[in-house]
């Protein structure tokens, strides 16, 4: 209780507030423009957006609307303004950044800003302090009027970064950022037919699951399978990461080290025992956030004996429906986010942007007295290892080591991004 008690003494405070005063610095003072490449997935792609307006206020310099760059795994060319409300956007940070939806008529080379060096900041450090960007960006932004800056991803640090800039960024992503009211609708109109599936207003638990090919590919970890699913996976290893696979010796030991200091995504069948041992009954009604899972519906049969009532958006919505979306990949993204967002229970299998933003969404709005469930993976591993464990010795040990792991707002620890612990920064005692 005195753990909720201290919780709850948290409020947001990095809204727009009324009697607040801008120190925005006129059209004619401004340093120049920047214009930011947002890469990645829509995820990557909002924390790249909540950077740029950061260092655009550091530098007192105009931004130009991100350009989300496409993906190269969806190969999704979504716009800004196919995702996100622009003009919310701009209108809500105008007393903080100055934002403009395109690169200014009177500069005549705009493919410059997509492939010349001369226009081009490169070799940003990852995490770089503000002061970075004031030795070493500021001066060719003065020089240039107009400088592109990527990569972009994680190029701003958080501990070494003044406060104002970091509740900025909280400001950002709780508030200027969001999503067409399309999106907003149909993802309101998903979570109440979740909540309507047995006929009663029910709860309902959001999994995260990260299994789909390439993440399984890219952790390195081994997981049970048949001999000639090993293999296939080496060769798609060795096709994809040459260089960390070299001649795959190296690998077996590499795996064992990564699960027992909980690298590695937690397996369909993982997650659904830990689910029971936390006392979910095959009732619960599960709504799936994720790719497609690798091995398909035999990787997937462990978790849906154990909670029949999986479903996805999929399930829920109709071909019309989701048809309406599939033009841009990162629409469908959203629709995941919001309802993952809007769940009584959230649960994610693996770390990433989606998992964190979504713990640090919930925090922040006051969503922490719903449970997220960030599982100890390195303890769980050592469980599934003891193959002579009772299930009632299983059970405790789950339910003693998930405690304090359910996404209440704690202090902020230093080099520990804001995303998903926006306490120390962006949030003020009640």
């Amino acid at each position: 209780m005195a753990e909720l008690r201290h919780a709850t003494s948290w409020k947001p405070c990095a809204e727009r507030r009324s009697d607040e005063i801008s120190d925005l610095v006129s059209e004619n003072e401004t340093s120049g423009y920047i214009f930011i490449h947002a890469e990645g997935g829509l995820n990557q792609q909002r924390i790249a957006i909540c950077n740029a307006v950061a260092i655009a206020k550091i530098m007192n310099a105009t931004l130009i609307l991100p350009v989300l760059k496409q993906d190269q795994i969806w190969k999704d060319q979504t716009k800004f303004e196919d995702i996100f409300d622009v003009d919310h956007f701009i209108n809500y940070l105008k007393d903080d950044v100055r934002i403009v939806r395109d690169i200014p008529d009177w500069f005549t080379e705009k493919d410059e800003l997509f492939t010349s060096i001369r226009r081009t900041v490169k070799n940003i450090p990852k995490y770089a302090p503000a002061q970075f960007y004031v030795d070493n960006v500021l001066p060719r932004i003065k020089e240039k009027k107009i400088m592109s800056i990527k990569p972009f991803v994680d190029r701003l640090g958080y501990d070494n970064v003044p406060m104002k800039i970091n509740r900025l960024r909280c400001r950002v992503n709780y508030h200027a950022l969001k999503f067409l009211p399309g999106i907003e609708e149909m993802a309101d109109k998903l979570a109440t037919r979740m909540r309507n599936r047995t006929g009663n207003v029910n709860p309902y638990m959001a999994l995260h699951l990260r299994f789909e090919k390439g993440m399984v590919g890219l952790s390195f970890c081994d997981f049970a399978g048949t001999r000639e699913e090993k293999a296939m996976m080496a060769e798609y290893r060795q096709k994809q990461w040459p260089r960390r696979f070299k001649n795959g010796s190296h690998l077996w030991s590499l795996a064992l080290e990564k699960r027992k200091e909980g690298r590695c995504p937690l397996e369909p069948g993982e997650i659904g025992f830990i689910l029971r041992a936390m006392g979910y009954t095959k009732e619960t009604q599960i709504y799936v956030a994720s790719g497609q899972v690798y091995g398909g519906n035999n990787r997937m049969a462990p978790l849906r004996n154990m909670f029949p009532n999986l479903v996805t958006k999929e399930d829920l919505a109709s071909k019309e429906e989701i048809e309406h979306f599939k033009k841009h990949v990162t629409s469908l993204a959203a629709l995941d986010f919001l309802v993952c967002l809007k769940s009584d229970v959230f649960v994610m299998t693996h770390g990433g942007n989606f998992a964190k933003l979504i713990i640090g969404f919930r925090r922040y709005m006051g969503r922490h007295r719903l449970k997220s469930i960030k599982p100890d993976k390195g303890l769980m591993s050592k469980f599934f290892g003891d193959p002579y464990m009772p299930w009632a010795t299983f059970v405790e040990d789950v339910m003693i080591t998930h405690q304090t792991r359910t996404g209440l707002p704690e202090a902020t620890f230093p080099h520990y991004d804001l995303w998903e612990n926006p306490l120390s920064h962006c949030m003020c005692r009640a």
